[in-house]
């Protein structure tokens, strides 16, 4: 599938917000908020969320936390239509947050990820969904990280990159890969040189092969996202014949 770019397309969601089964939707939210919101976004958090808050060093990244999980909950709710504060989530074996309890519509599933100050959440009704976003800072091994972490098909490719190209290239195949690994809820044992994503100049993403699943073409679809200057994104979706929608989250 190709790059969808939404830098300049994010709406504010309907008031008749619906997520039908063969829909994503993505929502972008920025981690710096009023004073007032703030306040408000931390009253919905449950007391394990407040803990895990804590135990940030910096102020500014236990602010973000609170935010991206508050806004997360806020979200949830209108798709639950229920209040924030009184949802319960469960964690899968590796940590991916899931609902403790299945909406009457069918499950929902849903992933999060931020960098700097951004956050996106995607959202999707029974199949499994990743997002990973990374902003494009400076990293001087590229290739040697590439290296240990990619197949050497990936690592091939990516040398194939123009020079100038190569840095933003290993995000864009590091949130690919990182997006998949979400979307599983496997984390850190699915080793990211297990599977290949293709990203060949020129071509779309494509999920080539991995141990997980035997029928990789028919089982799941990737997809790049142009979410602003400076970063990289992309979602991982099981399945196909779906149509992505994307809000802004603003209140």
């Amino acid at each position: 599938m190709k790059m969808i770019s939404l830098d300049r397309l994010w709406t504010p969601a309907p008031a008749n917000l619906v997520l039908s089964k063969d829909e994503v939707h993505v929502w972008c939210a920025s981690l710096d908020q009023s004073a007032s919101r703030f306040q408000q976004l931390t009253k919905t958090l449950s007391q394990d969320e407040q803990l895990r808050a804590d135990r940030f060093r910096f102020e500014k990244h236990r602010q973000r936390f609170i935010i991206g999980r508050g806004v997360l909950r806020a979200i949830l709710g209108r798709y639950m239509n229920i209040e924030p504060s009184q949802l319960r989530f469960c964690y899968g074996s590796h940590g991916k947050p899931a609902l403790a309890t299945a909406s009457p519509t069918g499950m929902l599933d849903f992933n999060l990820s931020h960098s700097g100050g951004v956050a996106l959440y995607a959202f999707a009704r029974d199949r499994q969904i990743g997002i990973d976003i990374e902003s494009l800072r400076p990293v001087s091994e590229v290739e040697q990280i590439a290296d240990r972490f990619f197949s050497i098909r990936e690592y091939e490719e990516l040398r194939a990159f123009p020079p100038s190209q190569q840095h933003n290239a290993f995000f864009r195949y590091w949130t690919l890969k990182e997006a998949y690994v979400k979307a599983t809820g496997l984390g850190l044992s699915l080793p990211l040189n297990k599977f290949e994503v293709s990203l060949a100049p020129g071509d779309s993403a494509v999920l080539l092969k991995t141990s997980v699943d035997a029928q990789v073409p028919d089982h799941w679809s990737l997809m790049e996202l142009s979410v602003g200057h400076g970063y990289a994104a992309a979602i991982a979706v099981k399945g196909d014949s779906w149509r992505l929608k994307y809000w802004q989250w603003l209140t």
